[in-house]
């Protein structure tokens, strides 16, 4: 089969299309024939070494996508022609993947590959950090980086059907516009000095959460908080964060937290319990999703410098 891989750590010109062995299945697992494979920003920097990355050279990146399986173990509740998605199954970026059946989650009529493939780590992302690492009430003021990205309009959707209030940040007028148009109230250019901006728009109190995914704007968002208020980290899309003294944290009363994805999804049941509410929604019209960009699996370079560029709306998906 072929697969998007590469040897050494670098830029996205070190990708490359190859015929690596087809994963052969082993008891509790199923083999999924790949019909849609989402591209998140973790790929990115697995590529460039500094995330955690299972295996040996060729490394395959890819931990979501969707398809239809062509071959399951004798232990499977699945079967041939079933079709199933992913959020945290490694070596996503290949023709075939071997799955296991704890982590497969199947699709209900109405959601599509593409679909499932652009929601659900995005947006099981969404969920947790709006039920576990700050539950969002109602009338909470939500400050949201990057909200014209994947997570971001899945994130201001999310707090809104929760009846929380979102403030968004994006990079240009362009995704201010995505952004407006996607629920929040108001959104400011990184550009500007958003941080005033925003205290300005909350009356000098600050916001209730910001949803942190840059990293280098992390002490702004400590400024834009309220006191009392909580910052979730959980990215680093615009560089590593500086080290936060704890001293800020007690004279203001404020809360860093973070979340990962992989300390939430503990079971077979939390996955199909957060994706069937993620799917219902969706099918409900109350979570809806911009149409990704879609390259081929072979142009996975081309994929990986849009998303790098920071000038893609939405998701992008590659196809075998």
């Amino acid at each position: 089969m072929h697969a998007l891989t590469f040897s050494t750590f670098g830029g996205s010109n070190v990708l490359s299309y190859q015929e690596i062995p087809k994963p052969s299945l082993k008891a509790g697992e199923v083999l999924i024939e790949m019909k849609a494979i989402g591209l998140n920003f973790a790929d990115i920097y697995r590529r460039k070494g500094n995330y955690h990355l299972e295996g040996t050279p060729p490394y395959v990146l890819g931990y979501e996508g969707a398809g239809i399986i062509v071959e399951a173990a004798a232990d499977s509740p699945f079967t041939a022609g079933d079709r199933v998605a992913f959020a945290d199954v490694p070596n996503a970026n290949a023709e075939f993947v071997a799955a296991p059946i704890d982590k497969v989650i199947p699709l209900p009529d109405g959601i599509s590959f593409d679909t499932a493939a652009s929601l659900l780590l995005q947006g099981l992302t969404a969920h947790y950090l709006t039920r576990d690492s700050y539950q969002i009430r109602p009338r909470d003021i939500a400050l949201v980086h990057a909200a014209a990205g994947g997570v971001g309009q899945l994130l201001t959707q999310i707090i809104r059907l929760q009846g929380g209030i979102v403030i968004g940040l994006t990079s240009s007028k362009e995704k201010a516009a995505v952004a407006k148009a996607n629920g929040c109230t108001d959104v400011y250019l990184y550009s500007e000095d958003w941080v005033e901006e925003v205290r300005s728009k909350t009356n000098g109190r600050g916001v209730d959460v910001v949803y942190e995914s840059i990293g280098s704007t992390i002490l702004d968002s400590f400024a834009a908080a309220r006191t009392g208020g909580t910052v979730v980290f959980y990215g680093m899309a615009g560089g590593d964060p500086v080290a936060i003294d704890p001293r800020m944290l007690m004279d203001t009363s404020k809360t860093l937290t973070g979340g990962d994805l992989w300390n939430v999804l503990t079971s077979h049941e939390e996955r199909i319990r957060r994706s069937g509410e993620l799917f219902d929604w969706v099918l409900s019209g109350q979570l809806s999703l911009e149409t990704p960009t879609i390259f081929s699996l072979e142009d996975g370079a081309l994929a990986h410098d849009l998303l790098e560029s920071r000038k893609s709306t939405g998701k992008i998906l590659l196809r075998p």
